[in-house]
């Protein structure tokens, strides 16, 4: 029955991505026609664990919304009309770009009814953000279809005008009336006051406080209108969008300032370490003690780095010192969305780090990226990995290591744990991507952090994932210990600049480790939970500190042997 079921999910998976690359080259579709109302059903099939009681008609589902909220711009719950549109210089006119909250992309507000949300980072995010407005779509009929009487002609009902009052705040409520106006709100969510009163102080911001009615209010409203047909709803995919997607547009124009960089700081043919993981770990790492005048410990000093995460003042003042030491910032402006950091080891004094005993004193370069989202990292990687051609003479990238290290959902353990992958199995299909590992389980041994090694699933979307599925990949012969959305996609591109386009040398190694966001198996343990918080600060410094530990007894490997070779070096 749990294979069956599995099966079905898979099915419905692929049927999805498969109607929304359709939608996608057809150029638009009507959330309230039979595409929109196809997708509707292939979503409620699925039931994704991150939208949880999205498939009961008579509750909302509030942590799901949140989450989706967070992922798109402000305001987008008032807008019939949305258009999904490449980086088409809006901001050369007068709009205001609206960036959410958990998302690096721009959005403007068009007009009263029209919201344009700028999707530079490929397919994945295209399907990324259908699945949010799918999920939106469904969640605005549930309200509409509760706040009012849909056989009278869609009359609004008592408890509808209470909400619409709030919503619209003509009048000012005291504290006693919001709590009244919450209890008849919590009636038309479903949910029990005290959920009601929580979702409230989450939705809440200091200009905003009852921004839940607001947004309950605005979509009822705009389902209610779609329904009466005076202003139906309408998704579009301008024709820029469809021409450049799985094209390499950005990513290439990325690739080719950091050469240029490189080249411009005479980097380019120092043995060069890439690393994707975040912006502050690495740099923390070798510059924090010196920048803060702390003395550092042999052992990681995780005290410091929750410090560090909780003071922006703190992390400013390493920021700045570590650009006095030589740390090149790149800030993308090519449409990417991937900040770049270029540390040079030999302006880094290491006697104050975590890596003072070694007397390191090599020449190598670490290349920090940010995270890539989904089938972009396969992008960013092989632009990057391709011989530049900077100069009238093309010269090879001399990569020495590449480490990919990033949150993912874990199958067996909590958040915080580690993952470790000895191989990526693209979610779909039979492409698999096996690799020698230079991390294991055994680099992180640790009382309160568990780590796993195995397989993980790169999967087409974390949006899209039940507990079938993702049991099945946990018990069946895959026994996969986790899944994440870009390590097939960067393995691939690894695999085709090495081995079949020699673009890069073989020999290099590679680090692959994940700490856990969420567990998509356990309730209350979904990446709609809410997130990491301090949690992640350990297991973040542990893998980074492991990956410039690999990095640096590599170069020391190195010059020992070249020295042996010739000892006249």
């Amino acid at each position: 029955m749990a294979n069956s079921r599995a099966r079905e999910t898979t099915e419905a998976i692929d049927r999805i991505h498969v109607s929304m690359r359709h939608l996608f080259h057809r150029g638009y579709f009507k959330p309230g026609g039979a595409s929109g109302k196809a997708l509707r059903q292939l979503l409620l099939d699925i039931q994704p664990e991150i939208y949880g009681s999205m498939a009961t008609p008579n509750k909302i589902e509030l942590d799901g919304l949140l989450y989706v909220l967070d992922r798109l711009p402000e305001g987008i719950e008032e807008c019939a009309f949305i258009h999904l549109t490449s980086d088409e210089g809006f901001e050369k006119g007068s709009f205001t770009p609206i960036v959410p909250k958990k998302r690096r992309r721009n959005c403007y507000r068009i007009d009263e009814n029209q919201m344009n949300i700028e999707l530079l980072l490929g397919r994945s995010d295209v399907y990324d953000v259908l699945t949010h407005l799918t999920f939106l779509n469904i969640e605005a009929d549930k309200i509409r279809d509760i706040g009012f009487n849909m056989e009278e002609g869609g009359t609004p009902k008592r408890i509808w005008k209470i909400i619409e009052q709030v919503a619209l705040g003509e009048t000012k409520h005291t504290q006693k009336e919001i709590e009244v106006a919450i209890i008849q709100l919590s009636s038309l969510l479903g949910r029990s006051f005290d959920e009601t009163l929580q979702a409230y102080k989450n939705f809440a911001s200091p200009d905003n406080p009852n921004r839940l009615f607001k947004i309950i209010y605005s979509l009822g409203r705009v389902s209610l209108d779609d329904w009466l047909e005076i202003r139906e709803r309408e998704i579009y995919f301008s024709s820029i969008l469809q021409e450049r997607v799985g094209h390499h547009f950005f990513g290439e124009k990325w690739a080719k300032n950091i050469k240029e960089i490189l080249l411009k700081n005479d980097l380019h043919e120092r043995p060069l370490h890439v690393i994707s993981a975040n912006m502050h770990s690495v740099k923390n790492i070798l510059f924090a003690n010196n920048a803060l005048k702390e003395k550092a410990k042999r052992k990681v000093d995780y005290a410091l780095y929750q410090k560090i995460s909780n003071s922006k003042e703190l992390r400013d003042k390493i920021s700045d010192y570590a650009i006095e030491q030589g740390l090149i910032k790149i800030d993308d402006d090519s449409g990417s969305n991937v900040n770049v950091q270029i540390i040079d080891l030999s302006k880094v004094d290491l006697k104050n780090t975590a890596f003072g005993h070694y007397n390191f004193s090599g020449d190598d370069v670490i290349l920090v990226f940010d995270y890539a989202f989904g089938e972009q990292a396969f992008e960013v990687m092989d632009e990057l990995l391709r011989p530049s051609k900077a100069t009238e003479i093309i010269y090879k990238m001399n990569v020495k290591s590449i480490s990919i290290m990033g949150k993912a959902g874990i199958l067996s353990g909590d958040k915080g744990d580690i993952m470790i992958p000895t191989a990526h199995i693209y979610e779909g299909s039979a492409d698999n991507y096996v690799f020698d590992n230079a991390l294991s389980k055994d680099d992180f041994v640790d009382d309160e952090i568990r780590s796993f090694e195995g397989n993980m699933i790169t999967v087409l979307g974390t949006s899209l994932q039940n507990k079938d599925i993702l049991s099945y990949f946990k018990r069946a012969s895959w026994k996969a210990i986790g899944l994440e959305m870009e390590g097939a996609h960067y393995q691939k591109a690894i695999q085709i600049a090495s081995k079949i386009r020699n673009h890069i040398d073989e020999d290099l190694f590679v680090c692959y480790a994940y700490y856990a966001s969420d567990n998509p198996l356990k309730t209350g343990s979904t990446l709609s939970s809410g997130g990491l918080g301090l949690t992640g600060v350990k297991p973040t410094y542990m893998i980074t500190c492991k990956i410039l530990e690999k990095i640096i007894e590599s170069s020391i490997k190195k010059s020992k042997e070249k020295k042996k070779k010739n000892p006249e070096l």
